[in-house]
């Protein structure tokens, strides 16, 4: 497939994406792209990327008793973090007081009028006016191609991925789990 080609297919699916983001962007293009047996338009596909075909993307709710999800977003360049949750169809929600800086909602999880437990037997209902508990919060992991899981430096408005690299979101509730499992392609 041209360049051309590419670039027009997948045109129509980021143009909000692109519109949305123009504010918070940096210089450089960043091109996504499916790999070649994926099918056009498919900017993400549900699985861990194999190799360097873009950036694995996890959302780890499993300490409320969701199972994960795993998405390769496809990326043949620098990407941002904010990019890959918006390409994976991820929704989040940030806090009244610190807005998208930090993460209280994934796709609606934890949902406000859910009661959370803390290792006293105490319930908690997050409504996200401010930071979680240190008891119940979404974490940003990062993974550099061939290292280990650890906290992110930067929030998803500014952290930028790597094809290769990972990336997840991750409940933490009551110190487990204490780091995101393991990839397998």
């Amino acid at each position: 497939m041209t360049s051309a080609l590419r670039a027009l297919s997948l045109a129509a699916a980021s143009t909000a994406l692109l519109l949305s983001l123009a504010a918070c962007s940096t210089a450089g293009e960043v091109e996504t792209t499916p790999s070649s047996d994926t099918p056009e338009n498919v900017a993400a596909s549900v699985s861990a990327c194999d190799g360097d075909e873009g950036v694995t993307f996890v959302v780890d709710p499993s300490a409320l008793g969701t199972d994960a999800t795993t998405w390769c977003v496809f990326a043949d360049d620098t990407i941002g973090a904010a990019e890959v949750v918006e390409l994976a169809g991820v929704v989040t929600e940030g806090t009244v007081e610190y807005g998208d800086q930090v993460v209280c909602r994934v796709n609606g999880v934890p949902a406000e009028d859910v009661a959370i437990t803390a290792d006293d037997g105490s319930e908690y209902f997050e409504t996200c006016e401010s930071m979680a508990p240190a008891f119940a919060y979404w974490g940003l992991w990062v993974q550099p191609e061939g290292a280990e899981w650890d906290y992110a430096q930067e929030g998803l408005s500014t952290l930028q991925l790597e094809p290769g690299d990972a990336v997840a979101l991750l409940f933490t509730l009551n110190g487990e789990p204490a780091a995101p499992a393991a990839l397998t392609p």
